[in-house]
């Protein structure tokens, strides 16, 4: 079935696709950067943008295609972020500007729009590179237009113009050196790539086959770590000709210091002669600015001229080459250390925590823990950084043992999960850990370990409820036993106390207790004051924690 018309329903559900696609994408786009001192991830730059653009067109309210495009436009405009973001929002300023009269698209309009997409983001871009998402963008707007020759069907435009951007994506390499260098195609293009494939899918209700290029060139997968180590060469901070990459907006005509009325071409001309890298967008209210130069304060003062400055973004980049580079030789270093014979890794929430665990021997901390629970493929990538030739996991929490048991399962470096439930656990299970023993000989003392500790926290009620037959307020403070509420208080203190007091006895000989972000040294040295009342014999052990969710967690051995 043809699809000869797209309406304003169609039009904000291509809009929404196309962000969808790209969203889920973005971390591969970024992981083709390959630049040494990039002015932000590709990946992260065009996904921003898209998502501004995107929630304009779902804000509004218009059944005109033409007003749609307009509001798509000024939303990418505001989110525009970095050359990638600035370049997106050009070319859908170009494709919006063409449709502004049309109540809904043919296909003959449609390829109009991207055509004129090119030819406006083409003049943003004062020196346009082969080999670019411009390319890429060029080449599909020109399969387009070849379509709407021979058809009316939307749907057949909208293929052509996906199926020839992936052509020209795949011949990037061939057109800029870096790239093939590296073995990747050009980011931006490859972010191009998915806002089209999802534009496609959205106009046509199927499923979306998304395009990775990482065959043609080389495997993706050989792009890790070691493959971008050394293929990432470092720029002489002292060739770097323009220092400061600078940044600004202009809301045109406001303000107290307009001495001129604004012309993109004299606007533009002005900071060609004091830069490169120039990006100039603008419509009748905004002028945006990127450029590298030496004169950012110029720029600022000259941007004044026309207007009010309403942002202002200035990066130093030889610092942030130098930084680059400092970074990418401890990456070397690391790729060629040997493994180390253990890897420790736990999921903690607080800076404090983290450090108690690394005294401990822990050598890799997940932050996450209650309400932040990672991923497998969190857990994955932690695995892979310890650089162990055996590993083992503290979860710490239920809610994570599923992903740490998948990571481990599909894990190639032997690993055990030990099942903690809670932080006291865990700290307690690396007292029986034993660098020289098996990985079965750990995870059976760890486990050990990890039972002779009873497990206390407090935290804030978030409704009535009533459990085990104890009344439950909303807002009061409640005291967990081994994750069992079994206290509930309006007084925080005395929540702390009570649950202690029922964790205690004769056998009882250390208590430690953790200071949460929420929590507070004095009250804690008053909780350790009234244990040592219940019994002097007790030893109390405190440490700032840093956790979130809970002001104390506390246990008992």
């Amino acid at each position: 079935m043809s699809i000869t018309t797209i309406d304003a329903n169609l039009f904000r559900t291509m809009i929404q696709a196309g962000y969808n696609q790209l969203h889920q994408h973005a971390e591969y786009v970024n992981k083709l950067n390959v630049f040494p001192v990039p002015d932000g991830d590709t990946g992260t730059n065009m996904n921003l943008t898209m998502e501004s653009g995107a929630k304009a067109v779902a804000d509004a309210t218009f059944d005109h295609v033409g007003q749609l495009g307009q509001s798509l436009a000024k939303g990418l405009l505001m989110g525009a972020r970095g050359n990638s973001g600035v370049i997106l929002s050009q070319l859908f300023r170009g494709f919006s500007k063409k449709i502004e009269a049309e109540e809904t698209l043919t296909a003959q309009s449609l390829a109009a729009a991207f055509t004129h997409g090119i030819e406006v983001a083409y003049k943003a871009v004062m020196k346009p590179v082969e080999g670019t998402i411009l390319t890429v963008a060029r080449e599909a707007a020109k399969a387009g237009e070849a379509a709407a020759e021979t058809t009316d069907d939307c749907a057949v435009v909208m293929e052509a113009v996906v199926d020839n951007a992936r052509i020209a994506l795949e011949h990037t390499p061939e057109q800029l050196p870096v790239l093939k260098e590296v073995g990747v195609v050009d980011s931006g293009g490859q972010g191009l790539l998915y806002v089209y494939e999802g534009f496609l899918a959205g106009l046509t209700g199927k499923e979306i086959v998304g395009t990775n290029f990482d065959a043609k060139v080389r495997e993706m997968d050989s792009f890790d770590q070691e493959v971008n180590i050394e293929h990432k060469q470092d720029l002489v901070t002292e060739d770097i000709k323009y220092g400061y990459c600078t940044e600004i907006m202009v809301s045109l005509g406001d303000g107290p210091t307009v001495e001129e009325e604004f012309d993109y071409d004299i606007f533009r001309n002005f900071l060609n002669e004091i830069g490169d890298s120039l990006l100039v967008v603008a419509d009748d209210e905004i002028v945006k600015v990127h450029v590298h130069t030496e004169e950012p304060g110029t720029v600022l003062n000259y941007g004044l001229k026309f207007g009010a400055l309403i942002k202002v973004k200035v990066d130093n980049m030889r610092k942030q080459n130098e930084e680059a580079a400092a970074k990418r030789e401890e990456e070397i270093k690391a790729a060629n250390q040997p493994r180390v014979p253990y890897g420790v890794i736990t999921v903690a929430a607080g800076d404090g925590v983290a450090d108690l665990f690394r005294g401990l021997g822990a050598n890799g901390v997940i932050s996450g823990g209650q309400t932040m629970n990672p991923s497998t493929e969190d857990i994955l990538k932690a695995i892979d950084q310890v650089n162990a030739e055996q590993v083992i996991i503290l979860p710490n929490n239920k809610n994570i043992f599923m992903a740490a048991e998948q990571a481990a399962e599909v894990s190639e470096i032997p690993t055990v999960v030990i099942p903690t439930r809670t932080i006291s656990q865990g700290l307690s299970s690396m007292l029986g850990f034993d660098e020289q023993s098996t990985l079965e000989e750990n995870k059976e003392q760890m486990m050990n370990d990890m039972n002779n500790v009873k497990s206390g926290q407090v935290t804030v009620s978030i409704r009535d409820t009533e459990i085990d037959g104890l009344k439950i307020h909303k807002d009061d403070f409640i005291g967990m036993i081994d994750n069992k509420i079994v206290v509930d208080s309006p007084s925080r203190f005395n929540a702390v106390l009570e649950t202690l007091k029922q964790m205690i006895d004769e056998d009882s000989e250390i208590v430690t207790i953790i200071i949460g972000e929420d929590g507070n040294q004095r009250e804690a040295d008053q909780l350790a004051e009234a244990v040592e009342e219940i019994d002097d014999a007790i030893d109390v052990e405190i440490h700032q924690g840093g956790q979130p969710v809970y002001p104390y967690l506390f246990s008992v051995e």
